[in-house]
């Protein structure tokens, strides 16, 4: 046991994949995450197979597919009966297992394999207590899912990322020292509202942030959506004042959350403790935040549905440090890798992929094309499949049968759809042509083996297939 690592899982919501210093972007600050990543391999193409809360963290803790799983969309609600999953496996295993923060399982306070749970309700029990904090979270009044942004009401001090990494600090203290740990760090951030400490909102307020990037397909999604927008809409376009206020927010908020991810990385790091930590970075989706007329998530487009992705495996593994990386890779194949890390079988139930081989030599056998998918939220036409490479993005809306096509090599902002394009017609029935293999024999008929048709896409699986879920 003494020669196994501790296991340390950093998951965060609504955090981009393109916002990664390291990666160039050109507001986005994370020094201590850029510092992580020296020490493993970061991937540039990681992605969540169902670019919402729910779906993504079933995937993750299950390595399971969401078709396998059960949830394509988002619902809250439904059970999470999961014998076989991350936690409990290492439970089993003889690791110490804890979660603090986040987890969306359902019914609440359900363990899932962790045997120390704290959550955000514990945080909101605790700051009720504190001075002056009898309004609570949300007493700044931005709705949980608005693209409105203003500085946090509350001290950093009692912020609910301080809070957990300093839970996060108290299980390190007071763990087992006999046994291997597994820890799940999950934050709510950056999910909106975008409401981050005074400190970093100012530090971000009165820069020049970049415009959103609207496609030459987009524009209906501003026209359509109407005036006055709805504060949680999920299209349209907003003043350019608010644009700037709620980007400066957004960096500002994974500004701070790098700070709190660095005071615990930097603490591990001074008590020799990371040496033998194998740690990975990443998050359930990203966040469109205005691109293409478009907020939230469970779209196909890069904003949403790419993930942030450092894998940093401790000392005793021999592989490569300080590169990137671009195979694809998702959230189901993170427990498949703690697994093989931990030298415990990967269950047959699991079918993420282990990263150790890509982790020691990128041209590993490995998967060539990504798939995921979203059932209909906000709107009923408002659903999609993907597949991708990394350099090639196909996707199909199961509802509508809309094809787009993007060449992310050249147009990584996903600004021209090729779909119909004469030139790269070979390119766009090739990635069809996989589509139809990816959902041949799927319960919705939406492939005979041949071609793809349009049918209902229900959020659960065996669900009615009219029952979808309009956040």
């Amino acid at each position: 046991m003494a020669d196994r690592p501790n296991f340390l899982l950093i998951l965060t919501d609504h955090f981009r994949g393109d916002c990664l210093s390291r990666l160039g972007h050109p507001v986005a600050e994370t020094p201590h995450l850029d510092s992580l990543s020296r020490r493993g391999v970061t991937f540039t193409q990681g992605y969540s197979p169902c670019a919402s809360c729910i779906g993504a963290r079933r995937s993750l803790f299950t390595g399971q597919t969401p078709y396998t799983q059960g949830m394509l969309g988002y619902q809250d609600g439904k059970p999470w009966d999961y014998p076989t999953n991350l936690a409990g496996q290492l439970a089993r295993a003889g690791y110490q297992t804890a979660n603090v923060g986040k987890t969306h399982f359902h019914p609440k306070r359900l363990h899932l394999g962790f045997e120390e749970l704290t959550t955000p309700e514990d945080y909101t029990e605790w700051l009720a207590k504190q001075p002056g904090m009898d309004s609570g979270k949300f007493g700044h009044g931005v709705p949980g899912n608005s693209w409105m942004a203003r500085p946090s009401h509350i001290p950093e001090r009692y912020m609910e990322e301080n809070w957990f990494v300093d839970r996060s600090f108290e299980f390190l203290r007071k763990r087992d020292p006999t046994r291997p740990f597994f820890l799940t760090l999950s934050f709510n951030g950056p999910h909106p509202p975008w409401c981050p400490p005074q400190a970093y909102y100012d530090q971000f307020i009165n820069r020049e942030m970049p415009a959103p990037i609207v496609g030459d397909w987009a524009e209906h999604h501003a026209e359509e959506a109407g005036y006055p927008l709805d504060v949680n809409s999920w299209r349209g376009r907003i003043p350019d004042h608010l644009n700037q206020r709620a980007r400066a927010a957004y960096f500002a908020y994974l500004a701070y959350l790098d700070a709190q991810i660095g005071r615990l990385i930097q603490s591990m790091l001074r008590g020799g403790m990371l040496n033998n930590t194998f740690v990975v970075f990443s998050a359930d989706h990203g966040e469109m935040l205005g691109d293409h007329n478009l907020w939230r998530k469970t779209y196909a487009y890069e904003a949403s549905s790419r993930v942030p992705f450092i894998v940093c495996p401790p000392n005793s593994i021999d592989c490569r440090r300080n590169v990137e990386c671009p195979k694809p890779v998702g959230l189901e194949d993170i427990m498949p890798t703690f697994l093989a890390a931990a030298g415990e079988d990967i269950p047959d139930t699991v079918e993420g992929l282990d990263m150790l081989p890509l982790l020691v030599d990128e041209d590993a056998e490995w998967r060539d094309i990504y798939h995921g998918e979203h059932s209909p939220c906000y709107a009923k036409d408002n659903a999609q499949h993907f597949v991708t490479d990394g350099q090639w993005k196909f996707i199909w809306n199961p509802i509508t049968g809309h094809e787009e096509l993007f060449h992310l090599a050249e147009d990584p902002d996903e600004c021209h759809n090729l779909a119909a394009d004469p030139q790269h017609a070979d390119t766009r029935a090739a990635f069809y042509n996989h589509m139809v293999r990816e959902l041949d024999n799927r319960d919705e008929g939406f492939s005979d083996g041949r071609s793809l048709s349009t049918a209902p896409y229900p959020v659960w699986r065996g669900a009615n297939p009219n029952d979808v879920h309009l956040g």
